[in-house]
């Protein structure tokens, strides 16, 4: 199969079979990319003895739960990360409200779950609240929002600006599928309430990513055409130049050092990811996550292909457990098939059921988009009233 064909062979699948597609292939890369966060392409082949292909165990074996700089941590084996956790978490927020989400509603719904609800958590290997999972870029929210009584719009506001709201924010691109501007919108007040600047941008770019994919027809190419059409300032920059890179490959290994190379001047991390720059992660108009540009450019080194997009992100080291979530994502919402025997071995080892929140976002999305016609010909039709004629219809 060709990389066109590839791209455009799965451009008919329904709305379900879409959904599932990213949120499956989301956890999937997640679980994936978790046992070798934080380390360089390096440090991965030295330890695996070459480049990751599939589910591995723990960096440090079986002394993960004292090993330092990651603990108690069950990072590996198929078990998914916060990033999974808190897709999840958003997911049964739309499954109360049953209605585009705001600000409003992570202080109202999501902050109470990550508080008062014990789930299983995988990389613990126990029954604990989600809050006691989370980073402390997540815990934020709850920080803000509970006990800060924070405006939700403003709560992101002082927090440390990376991809924490970008990571999880698929659902909303889901929840907009094929409109890929009303992701954006939606995606950043909702990240509002957990980051600003950069952050806060990714997470409008990434939903729309996920929206876009959700085309019929789309491909790679398009999605980042439709990335680039809403983003702003360094995001933007960050995303064209990695993607103009990424087009020149066609396998990850020849890409790992060129993305690198690509994002590093919008990076603010810096080249040791354990050591963080003193400029990191502070607001700026001129840098950008990486994770969201490398996730796109690995896209577009795989032409939408699943397994090589994903495996390009989890041996690019660094952050790969989200840059391999955005990647499973937006490949998975393309149509191009999650491997049966990761998704099976990662739903048993974490001990979750993957494919029931997207059967509930799918219906959830369906009820939303009835909603939305509703309010539109109310609108089409008092705007007629006003402009005294009849509402145009278009063919």
């Amino acid at each position: 199969m060709t990389r066109e064909d590839t791209e455009n062979s799965d451009r008919g699948l329904p709305l379900d079979e879409r959904i599932t597609g990213a949120l499956v292939g989301a956890a999937v890369g997640d679980a994936l990319g978790g046992p070798v966060e934080g380390y360089s392409p390096e440090q991965i082949v030295e330890r695996h003895g070459g480049r990751v292909h599939g589910i591995v165990g723990p960096w440090n074996g079986t002394e993960w739960r004292t090993a330092r700089p990651i603990a108690p941590y069950h990072k590996g084996d198929g078990h998914v990360t916060d990033d999974t956790l808190m897709t999840h978490a958003l997911v049964r927020v739309y499954a109360t409200v049953r209605d585009h989400l705001d600000a409003y509603a992570v202080a109202d719904h999501l902050v109470p779950d990550l508080m008062t609800n014990p789930r299983w958590i995988p990389e613990l290997e126990a029954e604990a609240l989600p809050l006691q999972r989370i980073f402390l870029a997540e815990k934020w929210l709850v920080a803000r929002l509970h006990y800060g009584h924070v405006d939700p719009r403003e709560a992101g506001t002082g927090n440390i600006v990376n991809c924490g709201a970008a990571m999880y924010m698929a659902p909303v691109g889901l929840v907009n599928a094929a409109h890929p501007a009303a992701a954006y919108a939606e995606a950043l007040d909702v990240a509002g309430a957990h980051q600003s600047s950069y952050g806060r941008e990714a997470a409008g770019v990434f939903a729309a990513a996920v929206a876009a994919a959700c085309a019929p027809g789309a491909t790679a190419d398009s999605v980042v055409a439709a990335c680039l059409s809403s983003a702003k300032d360094g995001t933007r920059e960050a995303i064209e130049k990695v993607c103009d890179v990424a087009a020149r490959h066609t396998d990850f290994e020849s890409a790992l050092r060129p993305l690198r190379e690509a994002v590093t001047p919008y990076d603010t991390v810096g080249p040791d990811y354990r050591s963080p720059s003193l400029g990191a992660r502070r607001p700026s108009r001129l840098h950008a996550v990486e994770e969201l540009p490398v996730a796109l450019g690995m896209l577009v080194v795989a032409g939408g292909d699943f397994r090589h997009a994903v495996l390009g992100a989890v041996n690019y080291g660094r952050d790969c457990d989200s840059i391999a979530t955005m990647a499973g994502a937006v490949a998975g919402a393309l149509g191009s098939p999650v491997p049966e025997g990761w998704a099976k071995t990662v739903a048993e080892a974490s001990r979750l059921d993957l494919w029931e929140p997207a059967a509930a976002l799918t219906a959830v999305t369906r009820e939303i988009f009835a909603r939305d016609v509703d309010r539109r010909r109310t609108h089409e039709r008092a705007f007629a009233e006003l402009a005294g004629g009849a509402p145009e219809c278009s063919d």
